[in-house]
Formats: structure tokens, C-alpha cells, sequence
């Protein structure tokens, strides 16, 4: 068996995510504790009392699910699961799959990805830009969409997930304009999200600048284990590899499609989504029908994954 840990990001969150770890795990709760401290607020609060509305907010958002995924990965570490051969996040997912690598510590992801949060959130106004998922399109015809939709705007893929679903990000209208482009060229269906920035898209370079700052005055540790970058689809092991590909990730498309084919290509054959959510579970089995693939992210589906890895 070749094993590897993937971490969700935005859009995996749920009101209550990580409480029943807290209650079951001793070492979840340290944790949730340990970040309470560094985040000068209490993010474990957040995750299991906050509304849907608290936690659409994006410098609620990141925090959160970091937190969350951080909290499941310490309590399969304490169950005796095996370690992973390579690591990979989606998007925000990165910070996670670094705290993994033990480049990242927890304290420094999370403080992280609160201003990542806030700085993407104020990169453009509200209402500027604006996100839409495309499914049943080939990735050729929606660059070619987004091309003719831009019209001296912003409009271009933001997260190629599958063969079947990518998203667009951009300004609002270049946004509607390519979405309506793709409907009348037969994509099986296009659906405007519910976010509040058009993330991993050139609007994001204010974000992307303020946080370039931000992780310079971090300290990045060479990775124990090796990780599947975003923004390149590619293995790193060193830290400043690692600095270097969360700055750009910021404005840059998730090549999460990519990194997964890599990583089947290496001979991974089992991977454990750690964390909120089966998103990237279900984005799998849109990739690869041959690998298998487990989540964790509360006591029933740790146990359910210990016992399909033998654990």
C-alpha cells in the first residue's frame, strides 16, 4: 500500500465540525486548545456552535477547517495509523497538509490563514467578483469561454478538480458572461457559488502581496514528508519550495486534477481525506475509479478508516 493524506478547504466546513473529536480524543481536545491560545479567540467555539453564516465568513472559514483538519490528523497520529508516503491540500487544504509535513507549526498555519482569510476577503468589494462551478465541460472549451467572456476583465479557471468539474472565478459580469457561454455550449450545468471573493484569481494579487509578507516572517521547515503543491502540481520537499508555492497559490488555479493524477502515477493506491467534509472524496471518484480512498474527520469515520488500513 502506498498512503496519501489530503486536506480540504473551503467549502468543506458544516456548523459542529470537530466536536466529536473534542469529546472522544484527548489529544483533539489539547489541540483545539493549543489554537484557542494562538488565534486569541476561540476557534473551537466557532467550529461547534457557530452558525452557517459564521462560518461562510472566509477569515472564519480558514481558521476553522485549518483547525479542524489539524485536530483529526493529531488523533489518526495517537490512533497508529500508518504514515503517508506524500501529502497534498486543496487550496487552503496546503497549510494543513504542511502542518502534516512538519514544516508548518500549527500555531504559525493558523494565525496563517485567519489573515489569509481577511486579506482575500478585502482584495475587491463585494459584489466584484464572483465564483461559478462548471460541470460536464472539457477544460479547453472553458479557458476558450472565459477568454471571450473576459471583454478587459478578470475570468479564467480558479480550481480544475476533475475531469468533469472545474471552477471559474473572475469579475462578476465576465463570470455571468462565460457562464452563459458554457450553458449554450452544452455544458451539463453551471452554477454561480455562494462566496465571498473570486478566489485563485488574478483579483487576488492584493491578497497574495499582503500575505507574501506575512510568510516571509515565518520559518519553514525542510518537509518529512513530501507534498504535492497546488499551484505547480508538483513534489516539494523543501521549505522555501513550500513559502514560495503558498504565495502564488493565492491568485493562481488550483491544479487539484493534476495533483491527484501525479500522485496515482507515483503508485499511490489509498488516500485518507483528513478533515472536514468528503468533498475531496468525492472529487476522487470523479478522478480514479482504482484507488481507494477513506475520510476522517470524526469517531465513526476514524474508526471506519483504522479498520479498512488494518490499523
Amino acid at each position: 500500500m502506498s498512503l496519501a493524506y489530503i486536506f480540504p478547504g473551503q467549502g468543506s466546513q458544516y456548523p459542529g465540525m470537530g466536536k466529536d473529536l473534542f469529546d472522544n480524543f484527548p489529544e483533539a481536545a489539547l489541540l483545539f486548545e493549543e489554537l484557542n491560545d494562538a488565534l486569541h479567540f476561540s476557534v473551537s467555539r466557532l467550529c461547534f456552535e457557530g452558525s452557517p453564516e459564521d462560518l461562510q465568513l472566509t477569515e472564519n472559514t480558514q481558521p476553522a477547517i485549518f483547525s479542524v483538519s489539524a485536530v483529526a490528523l493529531r488523533t489518526i497520529e495517537a490512533a497508529g495509523f500508518p504514515t503517508a508516503d506524500f501529502v497534498a491540500g486543496h487550496s487552503l487544504g496546503e497549510y494543513s497538509a504542511l502542518f502534516a509535513s512538519r514544516s508548518l507549526t500549527a500555531a504559525d498555519a493558523a494565525q496563517t490563514v485567519r489573515s489569509r482569510g481577511r486579506y482575500m476577503q478585502e482584495a475587491v468589494p463585494v459584489g466584484t467578483g464572483a465564483m461559478a462551478a462548471v460541470i460536464g465541460a472539457e477544460l479547453k472549451e472553458i479557458e476558450r469561454a472565459c477568454a471571450e467572456a473576459q471583454q478587459g476583465q478578470i475570468c479564467a479557471p480558479a480550481n480544475i478538480n476533475s475531469g468533469s468539474q472545474v471552477v471559474i472565478a473572475g469579475n462578476t459580469e465576465a463570470v455571468d458572461r462565460a457562464s452563459e457561454l458554457l450553458r449554450s455550449g452544452g455544458a451539463k450545468r453551471v452554477l454561480k457559488l455562494n462566496v465571498s471573493a473570486p478566489f485563485h484569481s488574478a483579483l487576488m494579487m492584493p491578497a497574495q502581496e499582503r500575505l507574501a509578507s506575512d510568510l516571509d516572517g515565518i520559518e519553514f521547515g525542510d518537509l518529512a514528508l513530501p507534498l504535492v503543491t497546488n499551484v505547480d502540481a508538483a513534489i516539494i520537499r523543501g521549505g522555501a519550495d513550500a513559502r514560495d508555492a503558498l504565495v502564488r497559490q493565492v491568485s493562481s488555479p488550483v491544479r487539484w486534477l493534476e495533483s491527484m493524477e501525479l500522485l496515482i502515477r507515483e503508485g499511490v493506491d489509498t488516500f485518507v481525506e483528513v478533515g472536514p467534509g468528503k468533498v475531496l472524496s468525492g472529487l476522487m471518484r470523479q478522478i480514479s475509479r482504482e484507488v481507494k480512498c477513506f475520510n476522517v474527520e470524526d469517531a465513526a469515520s476514524l474508526k471506519s478508516a483504522a479498520a479498512n488500513l488494518g490499523v
